[in-house]
């Protein structure tokens, strides 16, 4: 039996390798969602839906994402991160944004478990300072 937090770090890996697909390729968002669920037919729906509305949001709100990320990367543009690390920033912060009731923390430390599987150590305390910058900002807005 899958845990609820199995399965929803299942879902942000999936999210993850998703929002990696489209970074790599020429395809528009919709067509990764479709190749890339062609291939997984087997999947649980809870890990699917959880999944899609990460990729969908980071994808719609792109615009407003990758800028956040920015401010918070001292000294980095998104097109000099790692493609693993970017793409997680931006799964991460897509959901600080369309997921206000899960806690900041938690969403930071599954990222950092989803970073200490696909990227470097030195990529898991990058992560780690960037998400917690962009949580404390965001937690800032919402105050005012």
């Amino acid at each position: 039996m899958t845990t609820k937090s199995g399965t929803r770090r299942k879902s942000r890996e999936l999210a993850l390798q998703m929002l990696f697909q489209l970074d790599m390729g020429h395809q528009d968002p919709e067509q990764v969602r479709k190749t890339f669920w062609s291939e997984r037919t087997d999947l649980d729906e809870k890990v699917r839906k959880f999944s899609d509305e990460l990729f969908r949001i980071a994808c719609e709100r792109r615009e407003e994402i990758d800028p956040i990320i920015e401010r918070n990367a001292e000294h980095w543009r998104m097109d000099r991160m790692a493609a693993v690390d970017r793409n997680l920033l931006r799964a991460g912060v897509a959901e600080f944004l369309g997921f206000p009731k899960t806690p900041k923390p938690v969403v930071i430390n599954e990222a950092l478990e989803i970073a200490r599987r696909f990227s470097t150590p030195e990529s898991v305390q990058f992560i780690n300072g960037v998400l917690d910058s962009v949580a404390r900002e965001l937690g800032e807005k919402k105050s005012k």
